[in-house]
């Protein structure tokens, strides 16, 4: 039997059109996918654009490698849902299939926020990758929150020796993103994939994203969290 294709489906507190213009326009697109970094640009295109086809009257968008978003509205919300194509396709697309839809979760969940926080508002972010090490929810302190529902209140005391508050935004198997009041109602969100067989840790990730910081904020707060990063979560070695 086939397994069903991946999808997920958030509500957003923003009329269709909103949204709808959110996922076409590469300006507001560059507001919410993914983090700043040398090729944005170059991806959106490829992504959103390049191969895509849309049904701008129906709300509906199908980008590269088939992929689906939809679009309800519903006076001033709009349900979103992103369906995944089914694997089977192309060997080498499916060995990246769980790392794709994890990716859709942590994107369809920025684009909300972005909507819904911060609508206009170009946004600073910091990405961080690695592998092995603790599990990164107790690493970085966040276990304590992994369980409320979203939308629960929070504060903790982050490793980085600074106190984070707001509220739970989302949670999936794999992913937490929590709000955060002092990086100007910011945004953190982090993952990790399950350890291989082979014993290795798994891949972890956080998109830290920040509105409104000054350039000494926002350098003090990439800076804390990559130092921090780099001794529990080294990159894995190429070759």
């Amino acid at each position: 039997m086939t397994a069903e294709p991946f999808s997920v489906e958030v509500t957003i507190s923003a009329p269709v059109e909103e949204v709808w213009d959110a996922l076409r326009d590469p300006g507001r697109i560059r507001r919410w996918h993914g983090w700043h970094f040398d090729g944005l640009d170059k991806e959106i295109e490829v992504i959103y654009h390049q191969d895509a086809v849309e049904s701008a009257a129906e709300h509906r968008l199908e980008v590269q490698g088939g992929d689906r978003f939809e679009l309800t509205g519903h006076g001033d919300r709009t349900r979103l849902r992103l369906t995944r194509a089914p694997r089977g396709g192309d060997p080498e697309w499916d060995a990246y299939y769980d790392d794709i839809s994890e990716g859709w979760i942590t994107f369809v969940h920025q684009l909300r926020f972005a909507l819904e926080r911060h609508p206009g508002a170009d946004r600073r972010t910091v990405f961080l990758s690695g592998t092995g090490g603790a599990p990164l929810l107790e690493a970085a302190g966040l276990a304590a929150v992994a369980g409320p529902p979203a939308g629960s209140p929070y504060e903790l005391a982050a490793p980085t020796g600074e106190t984070l508050a707001g509220e739970v935004w989302f949670r999936s198997d794999r992913q937490l993103g929590l709000t955060v009041d002092g990086w100007g109602d910011g945004l953190l969100v982090a993952a990790q994939s399950p350890a291989s067989p082979a014993g290795r840790g798994g891949a972890a990730m956080m998109v830290l994203t920040s509105y409104g910081l000054g350039d000494e904020e926002f350098g003090a707060l990439e800076s804390r969290w990559t130092a921090w990063w780099e001794r529990h979560f080294p990159a894995e070695p190429a070759g």
